[in-house]
């Protein structure tokens, strides 16, 4: 694993080298790569801002933003993310880490797919959510720096990523889908689930049980 990318000193305390040999061992090469990618992304960002987050915090949310994907971390009935963050609250309370700092690594991986909330929380939060962003769906892309940009590429390649990560998204969910309502990853569902249709809210709010 490098040192510093793009400008960029890859944390490497004892929680980060621990935090990274978890994904290593139950990621994949894809979440590795973007993971790694994410974390670079939102963290030149707040360099670029000159936002005050702590880099550290930042890194162990991205490393376990999308764990709640895999075999190892995910539950029977909940969000993926919310097994992510379940999982980086469970190994950070193991070593001791605050209250507050382990809330912010909750709500950074549990909230790295609402769109309208997540920007508008604490620096570590939001910068997770734009790096995330970036990666997935190119939020940013022509604000972003080019060569900081390739250099990201470069240390952490893509590998046909656009292609990859909606099967390992659906891979990770398709044994729950009802989980994906609400949020954006039901359109993952509908399209990898021909006869899958996700609930309509306005049928919800219809047919309730009140009489009126």
């Amino acid at each position: 694993m490098a040192n510093s990318v793009a400008g960029v000193k890859i944390p490497d305390s004892k929680i980060a080298k621990e935090a990274a040999d978890l994904l290593r061992e139950y990621g994949s090469e894809l979440l590795w790569n973007h993971s790694n990618r994410a974390y670079l992304f939102g963290e030149i960002q707040g360099r670029e801002a000159g936002l005050k987050y702590d880099s550290e915090l930042l890194y162990v949310s991205a490393l376990f933003h999308d764990l709640g994907l895999t075999t190892q971390y995910s539950s029977p009935d909940k969000r993926f993310e919310v097994d992510g963050a379940n999982a980086a609250r469970s190994f950070l309370q193991q070593h001791n880490m605050e209250d507050e700092s382990i809330r912010l690594v909750w709500d950074a991986i549990a909230l790295h797919t609402t769109i309208g909330v997540a920007e508008y929380k604490e620096s570590e939060v939001s910068l997770l959510y734009s790096g995330v962003g970036l990666d997935v769906m190119g939020d940013g892309y022509h604000q972003f720096p080019e060569k900081l940009r390739e250099e990201v590429v470069s240390a952490y390649p893509r590998n046909n990523f656009k292609e990859k990560i909606l099967p390992a998204f659906y891979e990770g969910f398709k044994h729950k889908p009802e989980t994906t309502f609400g949020n954006i990853k039901a359109d993952v569902c509908e399209r990898f689930m021909p006869d899958y249709k996700s609930p309509d809210f306005c049928e919800c709010v219809l047919h309730s049980p009140w009489k009126e």
